[in-house]
């Protein structure tokens, strides 16, 4: 009689077995999933950080400056550098005011960072722009 329990009780633990691992497999496919997500959006995040500083380097340099051609072609290179296909335009939006835009090509992923206000960026292009007066 003590062997038959016995018996009926190996088969149950190896099913729990197995219950175990496919719990923990999710688990661990889970955790890799949002650890990817997280390092697409720190990157994500810090293009636009660098970006904003970018643009706000070119405004303060424009501001400063009487002839903008040198700061400009100076940041732009740098954007280049920096971000991927990074570029700047300087929009003249007429009484003095300018906007400093800082474009790159955004990552196929992020859809919300691919949307820019700006007229004339360009699909999949985020940009970041800084509204300044002369």
């Amino acid at each position: 009689m003590n062997r038959s329990l016995h018996r009926g009780g190996r088969g149950d633990s190896l099913i729990e077995v197995l219950i175990a691992m496919s719990l923990t497999a999710i688990t661990a496919l889970g955790i890799i999933g949002a650890q990817m997500w997280l390092a697409r959006n720190e990157r994500s995040l810090m293009a636009r950080e660098l970006a904003t500083s970018i643009a706000d380097s070119v405004a303060e340099g424009i501001r400063l400056n009487t002839d903008r051609d040198p700061v400009v072609t100076q940041w732009r290179t740098r954007a280049a550098a920096l971000l991927p296909d990074g570029d700047i335009d300087v929009l003249d939006r007429g009484d003095g005011l300018h906007i400093a835009v800082v474009k790159w090509r955004a990552q196929a992923s992020s859809g919300s960072e691919a949307v820019c206000p700006e007229p004339g960026v360009g699909a999949n292009l985020a940009c970041v722009s800084v509204a300044f007066a002369r």
